[in-house]
């Protein structure tokens, strides 16, 4: 049975559907390895054009498998390919959208915010609860979260390792929106097919300058958005978007 579901639930959007329920998602080794797969399918994939990530009503994902790891020493930890995982869906050139139901805790809320959008259910619970074990975020918690939310919350969240809810992460700034819980794939989906919808050469420009920006000075990101933003008058979607806009029809963007 697959751990990691790929499904294709409309043109141009990939759907990856956490599959491990009777362990709340958590993230076993098999897991993070299909997982890994997955990632560099849909990056690879040019018909991919938004990839959406999710778990089931219950989880997100709960976390790491502390079963799996308890036993393990430095060593053991330091040469297996989690830290693989993590860079690939960090790589990944397409947006990313998590829709996020229940637990999103741990490694869950790591993989949570390697996305570029959060679409969270009302009942979601975010947490970095690893130091409750004996051990700290290990996943990109203890960067990303600062850099999401800023330091006095994510210290708050990282060393008393108490979750938050869906609306307060919200107002943290830890996810882009808040629905009904039964409704936070759909929306997913929505926003999906609307970025889909977009050109693609923008659309992946746009993520990889504000995310190559967010680590340098203003003004270095500023020419980074500036470059971004000329190379674009060469392609087929500038022409055929603004020509639309122009002739007051839809465009149709290919890629080019």
């Amino acid at each position: 049975m697959s751990l990691v579901l790929l499904d294709r639930p409309a043109e141009h959007v990939a759907l990856l559907r956490m599959n491990r329920p009777e362990a709340l998602n958590a993230l076993n080794m098999a897991t993070r390895l299909e997982l890994v797969e997955r990632f560099h399918s849909v990056s690879e994939d040019d018909d991919v054009r938004c990839v959406v990530i999710t778990g089931n009503e219950k989880a997100f994902v709960a976390g790491a498998d502390l079963k799996e790891m308890s036993d393990k020493h430095t060593a053991e930890m330091t040469l297996n390919k989690t830290r693989e995982m993590w860079r690939v869906v960090a790589n990944c050139p397409k947006p990313v959208i998590a829709a996020v139901n229940g637990f999103a805790l741990g490694g869950g809320c790591e993989l949570a915010m390697h996305a570029d959008i959060i679409i969270a259910g009302e009942g979601a619970k975010f947490g970095q609860p690893e130091v409750r074990v004996g051990i700290m975020a290990g996943g990109g918690g203890t960067q990303r979260l600062p850099r999401a939310i800023g330091k006095f919350q994510a210290m708050k969240m990282l060393l008393t390792g108490e979750p938050v809810s869906a609306q307060e992460a919200y107002q943290m700034g830890l996810a882009s929106e808040v629905v009904a819980d039964d409704k936070v794939l759909e929306r997913a989906l929505e926003m999906a097919n609307t970025i889909a919808a977009l050109p693609p050469l923008a659309i992946r420009q746009t993520k990889e300058v504000v995310l190559a920006g967010a680590d340098c000075s203003l003004d270095t990101g500023l020419t980074l958005e500036r470059k971004a933003f000329d190379i674009l008058f060469d392609t087929e979607d500038q022409k055929e978007g603004m020509r639309a806009f122009i002739e007051k029809r839809k465009p149709v963007f290919k890629g080019k």
